[in-house]
């Protein structure tokens, strides 16, 4: 049995692992997952267990950025986790995901996140839950009332060559936001995902809309808006379709805008699919990651990271105006630490509050001061836009 990059010549053998493991693929759909499968492969981020010859386990890391207050971080988006039917419980899942978080430090990636089929699995190997992909439905009438007031936001359809341009939009909007969680794709997927011709995209100076026609309503993949002139638009330019669709279905922020902007709101009808988050480098992590301004912290923790020695062990934690440092330290006598696992780390990374952790085992010992600056620092609703 070994572990190794999977390459073209094994594309057949992943599509049949993934319709085993997924159900099967749109037959206009098969070309563009090739596509993207190649371009993962051509990077090694596609890894397979093979045994005697046999494709049994898979699993895809996705090159993503993800802001954190508003600070990008380097994060591998963990997909496409298969075992074989036949070949279930033998522990394949495990092995695959412990070479998937080494090769997750090796291509340099901070953070890494994924979508759970199971939680087990991957809270042993320190990922945690986080955060949430929100999907709500919208009366199509009600989104054509909020048209741009002024009428000043202009719109421009998207396609594959505005790839660069839409990557440098989000970064605009999730800095100046100071938003948490959402990440955006490299510039090559990002090409893919623009050439999808049942997509509708638009382009705005700060934001964009994708959306595309289910049956008679409207769902809306992304939404990204920095004002509220441009939500206004973006969110009217959707609403158009009023005189068909009877509702949209989108994927929102928590607080997203459209929210605040809708003229009559009383029940959310709202779906979430949970995420969970894992820090693979601390002090990357830590480093990279904004905080609230106000902020000041200086504190030793100690985490227990099994799976990745570098992360165990004690850290003095320092925040101030906006920016955080971990470094190794010694704890002096008569001193005690906030101590961590690593998922417990984690979540506090992605604003999970002190107080939660505690009474899930996930962080023990320190002082309840220490805790309060600890939830202040980390602070965060965190969210993502896109499933993968």
């Amino acid at each position: 049995m070994e572990i190794r990059e999977l390459t073209t010549g094994d594309l057949d053998a992943v599509l049949d692992s993934r319709k085993r493991a997924f159900g099967l693929i749109p037959a206009d759909s098969v070309e563009p997952w090739r596509a993207m499968v190649t371009h993962a492969m051509a990077e090694g981020r596609y890894l397979g267990v093979v045994d005697g010859g046999r494709l049994v386990a898979t699993a895809r890391i996705h090159d993503f950025e993800q802001w954190w207050h508003g600070r990008p971080v380097s994060m591998g988006g963990v997909a496409s986790v298969t075992v074989a039917p036949e070949d279930r419980g033998r522990g394949l899942g495990r092995l695959i995901m412990r070479e998937v978080l080494e090769r997750c430090a090796g291509l340099g990636h901070a953070l890494s996140a994924l979508y759970p089929a199971t939680t087990p699995l991957y809270r042993s190997l320190g990922w945690e839950h986080a955060g949430a992909r929100n999907r709500v439905t919208l009366p199509a009438e009600g989104l054509r009332t909020l048209a741009d007031r002024d009428g000043g936001v202009k719109l421009r359809r998207m396609g594959p060559g505005d790839a660069a341009e839409l990557r440098a939009v989000l970064a605009r909007v999730h800095t100046a936001s100071r938003a948490s969680g959402p990440m955006g794709w490299d510039e090559p997927t990002t090409r893919l995902w623009l050439d999808d011709e049942d997509d509708f995209a638009y382009l705005a100076d700060d934001g964009y809309v994708m959306y595309r026609w289910d049956g008679d309503d409207i769902d809306v993949d992304n939404l990204v808006a920095g004002s509220e002139a441009t939500a206004r638009a973006l969110w009217s330019l959707v609403g158009t379709s009023s005189s068909i669709a009877t509702t949209v279905t989108a994927t929102i922020e928590p607080d997203d805008p459209v929210l605040w902007l809708l003229r009559e709101r009383s029940t959310d009808a709202l779906r979430k699919s949970s995420w969970m988050l894992r820090v693979v480098d601390l002090p990357s992590a830590i480093g990279g990651r904004g905080y609230p301004a106000g902020v000041a912290v200086d504190t030793l923790l100690e985490v227990d990271d099994p799976q990745r020695p570098a992360n165990s062990g004690a850290w003095r934690l320092s925040v101030s105006e906006g920016r955080g440092e971990a470094a190794p330290a010694e704890v002096p006598a008569g001193e005690e630490a906030s101590r961590l696992t690593i998922g417990g780390l984690s979540a506090l990374f992605a604003g999970v509050r002190p107080a939660a952790l505690r009474r899930a085992g996930l962080l023990t010992a320190g002082a309840p001061e220490t805790d309060d600056l600890l939830g202040a620092a980390f602070a965060a609703k965190p969210y993502m836009l896109d499933y993968f």
